[in-house]
């Protein structure tokens, strides 16, 4: 009888001792079944439907007119272009009618969309150079 007492305190020992150790072990995935699809491999990265970017383009010419947050429009060599001009627009130098500017702009459906708009430097009439000074010594 003592045999198998010290049996039964020894099996509820490893009963409780084994149900903790069980506890904390981490749990292991279930087996796939046949209609589970095999996961990507790590290097692959799932391929998110992007929005192609707008291609950043460029026009040159004169400005016809000019409202500062609202249009410009330049006078190219062919034809004239309307561009709506947003607070996130940069204007390099400052803008106004018959000034030589670049526009990079950005297409959005039918409107052209001003991204940055950079007015050429206004050649300056050449300074007269000073009369070149005489290293001659006068006697």
């Amino acid at each position: 009888m003592k045999n198998i007492l010290v049996a039964f305190v020894a099996l509820l020992t490893l009963v409780a001792f084994g149900s903790v150790v069980m506890a904390q072990a981490p749990a292991k995935p279930a087996a796939p079944s046949a209609t589970d699809k095999p996961a990507a491999p790590a290097t692959e990265k799932p391929k998110a439907e992007k929005k192609e970017a707008p291609k950043a383009m460029t026009a040159s010419g004169t400005v016809a007119s000019y409202e500062a947050g609202k249009t410009i429009k330049v006078k190219g060599k062919d034809k004239e272009m309307v561009f709506d001009v947003t607070g996130e627009t940069n204007v390099k130098g400052e803008v106004k009618e018959g000034a030589k500017v670049t526009v990079m702009y950005k297409k959005d459906g039918d409107k052209m969309i001003a991204t940055a708009i950079t007015v050429a430097a206004e050649k300056k009439a050449e300074e007269k150079k000073p009369a070149p000074v005489s290293t001659e010594k006068k006697s």
